[in-house]
């Protein structure tokens, strides 16, 4: 039913709601976030009003005490697992080049009920790929909220509808649609540039995977508050590891590593395994194939797309 003054992708986003058993709350929170996204998202930047300072503790204090996330024992019965935190509901996942581009070249229905040894989280259960989703660029947020922000800025790959339809439909002078074979390109040149590319979930967007972002931590919102110790971001599932062997020590790697994570030793670089998060961003920067990336169960589990 076409409803004045309401444009056709809030009306589809409100029944994917009431699909999903999302509250009215929800919705608001989704529309705010998607309608306003260069406000809510970029106020974690260093330009705009002073009270963006706000941003941070606010945050924090959401994630600690909020009244919205219900307790685990609520949903499941069990009292021992812990209140959701603010990364359960939205957080990235950093994704390595080759299943970056999976997610995006997936050409069959996907509809998976996913264990939580897959995506450790509470919200995020459903990765829904139909057939051959819409693929919708934006201009990042995140970027658009610094001063002298990291370029390019059209970086934010968002996948399937009704996100990518919402955002092509409120924000024309920030979207357009693209083809598969753009958007691979992004996600190449990005990860080039030492950008990390993360698949981002969220409670609002349904639950599910609706995006791939390419970060680099001197801009992104979620990376910086990982370093202040708000768990935005979980492991790829995997760790760097160095062959000392083939290793020249020249530095690139460290350069690109947007985690700090690399470090040098007399012999050879070495990984700070505490700080990788398994992006394999360096593995593509050094050109004498010293460094790859193994499966760390430790880490969590990876998004492996073969396997969904």
């Amino acid at each position: 039913m076409k409803i004045p003054f309401i444009r056709q992708s809030t009306i589809d986003y409100w029944n994917e709601c009431r699909t999903h058993g999302l509250s009215l709350f929800d919705f608001i929170h989704g529309y705010v976030y998607s309608r306003w996204c260069f406000h809510y998202i970029g106020l974690a930047g260093d330009r705009g009003p002073w009270w963006r300072w706000l941003w941070a503790p606010l945050v924090f204090i959401i994630d600690k005490h909020s009244p919205f996330h219900p307790t685990e024992d609520n949903r499941t019965g069990d009292p021992n697992q812990k209140k959701p935190t603010w990364g359960d509901q939205y957080h990235g996942k950093p994704l390595p080049l080759e299943e970056a581009t999976k997610l995006i070249r997936l050409d069959r229905p996907v509809n998976t009920e996913l264990p939580e040894q897959v995506l450790p989280y509470t919200r995020c259960r459903d990765i829904v790929l139909n057939g051959n989703p819409r693929l919708v660029l934006l201009d990042c947020p995140c970027r658009a909220g610094m001063k002298n922000p990291c370029t390019p800025t059209e970086v934010c790959v968002l996948v399937g509808d009704p996100f990518a339809g919402f955002m092509l439909e409120h924000h024309p002078d920030k979207t357009r649609e693209i083809t598969r074979e753009e958007a691979l390109r992004i996600i190449r040149q990005e990860q080039a540039r030492g950008h990390v590319s993360h698949a981002f979930f969220k409670d609002i967007a349904l639950g599910r995977f609706y995006a791939i972002c390419n970060c680099c931590s001197c801009c992104c919102g979620a990376m910086k508050a990982q370093r202040h110790g708000m768990n935005m971001l979980c492991s790829s599932g995997y760790l760097a590891e160095v062959d000392p062997d083939k290793c020249v020590k020249c530095g690139t790697c460290a350069e690109k590593c947007q985690f700090k994570a690399i470090g040098f030793n007399k012999e050879s670089a070495f990984i700070r395994e505490d700080r990788c998060m398994g992006c394999g961003v360096c593995t593509l920067s050094c050109s004498k194939d010293a460094l790859r990336l193994r499966l760390a169960p430790e880490k969590g589990a990876p998004i492996l797309v073969d396997e969904l």
